[in-house]
């Protein structure tokens, strides 16, 4: 059953955001769980039930995995921490997903800013003529 208020999923999901994001400040003790890991959003189901939590992770290919794999396994853990921190009837399932969006918009920043410095092999326009 739908909650009664619309509105209800999306301050679930930004609690759930702020409950993941002081847990992996604070509390994470997973090895895997490597360099700048940003909850980025949570997307709830209507019936409260499931939650995709995005995170962006700073880092290598391999250090974005190893993060990745550690975050799958404290998941549980992190259900039950979100479960009694919100006072929910039912904990929702999270699944953690990787937001790439910060490394593209980082990556598309790079490629503008290159376009607007000349190359330094690139002949000046000073004429002596």
């Amino acid at each position: 059953m739908p909650p009664r208020d619309p509105r209800r999923a999306d301050r679930v999901g930004e609690a759930i955001r702020e409950e993941v994001a002081a847990f992996l400040a604070r509390d994470a003790k997973d090895p895997r769980i490597t360099g700048l890991v940003t909850v980025t959003g949570v997307e709830m189901a209507r019936d409260l039930r499931h939650a995709n939590v995005f995170v962006s992770v700073m880092g290598t290919d391999a250090e974005r995995a190893a993060t990745m794999d550690g975050l799958k396994s404290v998941a549980h853990h992190v259900r039950g921490r979100v479960g009694r921190a919100l006072r929910l009837q039912f904990a929702p399932e999270l699944t953690f997903r990787l937001d790439e969006s910060v490394q593209r918009a980082a990556r598309i920043e790079t490629l503008l800013a290159s376009l607007r410095e000349p190359p330094a092999d690139a002949p000046s326009d000073d004429r002596d003529g």
